[in-house]
């Protein structure tokens, strides 16, 4: 039986109040009022698509250390042209020997194009994680910048306790172009929307979806849950009721308080389905851009049997509002701020060092001594502990899955951070070693001696001098 084998997601933290940014663009473009409902996720400063992607593959590995052959990540927000992003997850979650990874982007269907090669991958017998995640840039008081959203799903595909079943499924390529971003710019351009409705929707996804109900030998009636991402908010309906889908069915598109997450959204969307689904029930999941993947699933007794996980509803319970749409500006580089002198050196990455360190940098690996079982941070030739010392005798120990404690904590209103103050401190972990870190989402109140905390996967700082080049390493947030 080929299928998902586990799942997981994730949100960020802030989440911008649609009506700060109404209030702000309504001189310019009071049409945005009919938008400006609810909130939309957004990221930190410090995230990106693949910080997201690697929270979301952790959350999908909670509860176990679970193999995997291969790792596909999905985005059309990759933060590198010319380097394999999902390779730098695999490195973060502490997995690279024998780990075969692939990057699929190019369209708002990548996410469902990459489950679909993996669950390809899984009949041959292999384990393949699927990530998706998008963190998009949107015009200023523009309808996307009211209707995106930044997210992550992941998902764990195999044959071994599988949770939803592979029924099968129907995939097609039409060049039809809604919208686009050229290789220039940071922005999509959309086209006329009632186009995209009649010419787009209407004329392909139908047929479509016939075709793998039919093949499948199943009706709409049978289907439990329909996901099917769009921006236009009656067009999942529409298109549920053309293939014989009941309107009930239809999955919620988070707009809410979540918004569009790109070619990551159908994903997300089929996590949370995922989060209440039932034995027996059969999820179709649709995928459109440029073309059109449909992918039936039916659980199966297992899912009761899964590990306890965050998924997308637990990541949407820990949201913060946020009604400073400067902060939002600026965190998505739309704001030219001032840095000022202490903002200005050189942050050039020495890639020597950090290939030869890259376990300890993008894994937090450690060092455990196998004489007196003494756990420190960084790794060293001799044994931290006095009354031990010995030489050449640790092996790797992992400080990303544990909890900390803060020992002792500064915040510094001099050095630069683009959310200021930098909150930074000692941390100490009870299984033995301690180390300075910064600290990140989180609110001065929760910034104490003993607050527990949990390490999670972020930028440390931008090379702008050199191509953007992102440096990674792992912060300290609140449990």
């Amino acid at each position: 039986m080929v299928g998902i084998t586990a799942y997981g997601g994730y949100v960020p933290r802030l989440r911008m109040d649609r009506q700060a940014v109404y209030a702000a663009n309504k001189w310019f473009a009071p049409g945005l009022r009919g938008n400006a409902k609810g909130e939309r996720s957004m990221g930190n400063w410090d995230e990106d698509a693949i910080t997201m992607a690697v929270e979301a593959a952790r959350d999908c590995l909670a509860g176990g250390d679970a193999d995997m052959d291969g790792l596909y990540f999905a985005s059309t927000t990759q933060p590198f042209k010319d380097r394999q992003n999902s390779g730098v997850i695999g490195t973060a979650l502490n997995r690279e020997e024998g780990l075969a990874v692939a990057d699929f982007a190019g369209s708002q269907k990548a996410g469902t194009t990459a489950l679909i090669a993996a669950l390809d991958a899984a009949k041959a017998g292999r384990r393949v994680m699927v990530a998706a995640s998008d963190k998009r840039k949107t015009r200023v008081a523009s309808a996307h910048e009211l209707q995106f959203g930044d997210g992550a799903a992941a998902l764990m595909v195999g044959t071994d306790k599988v949770i939803a079943k592979f029924l099968g499924g129907y995939s097609t390529s039409v060049d039809f172009v809604d919208h686009f971003r050229g290789d220039e710019s940071d922005f999509d351009y959309t086209w006329e929307e009632r186009w995209i409705r009649d010419e787009g929707y209407a004329k392909i996804v139908p047929p479509a979806l016939k075709k793998a109900l039919t093949q499948l030998n199943l009706k709409g009636s049978d289907i439990a849950h329909f996901i099917m991402p769009s921006l236009m908010g009656a067009v999942p309906k529409q298109m549920a009721k053309a293939a014989g889908v009941a309107e009930t069915a239809v999955r919620d598109l988070m707009t809410e308080k979540l918004g569009d997450t790109g070619c990551a959204h159908a994903l997300v969307m089929l996590v949370h389905a995922l989060e209440g689904a039932k034995a027996g029930e059969k999820i179709m999941v649709v995928g459109f851009g440029q073309g059109l993947d449909v992918l039936v699933f039916e659980v199966t007794a297992e899912l009761a049997k899964l590990a306890k996980r965050n998924g997308i509803s637990g990541w949407l319970a820990r949201g913060k509002s946020e009604k400073n749409y400067m902060k939002f500006l600026a965190f998505n580089d739309m704001l030219p701020i001032e840095k000022g002198m202490r903002a200005e050196f050189d942050k050039k990455t020495a890639l020597s060092i950090l290939y030869r360190n890259r376990d300890m940098i993008y894994g937090l690996v450690g060092g455990k001594c196998k004489v007196c079982g003494t756990v420190q941070f960084p790794r060293s030739q001799v044994c931290v502990n006095p009354n031990c010392h010995a030489v050449d005798s640790q092996e790797p120990f992992s400080f990303a899955g544990l909890e900390c404690s803060i020992m002792s904590w500064s915040a510094d209103s001099l050095t630069f951070t683009p959310d200021p103050p930098a909150y930074y401190g000692m941390i100490t972990f009870p299984e033995g070693g301690r180390f300075m870190a910064d600290f990140t989402d989180c609110d001065s109140e929760q910034v104490k001696v003993g607050q527990k905390m949990r390490m999670t996967f972020r930028i440390r700082d931008v090379d702008s001098m050199r191509g953007g080049f992102k440096r990674y390493f792992w912060k300290a947030t609140p449990v």
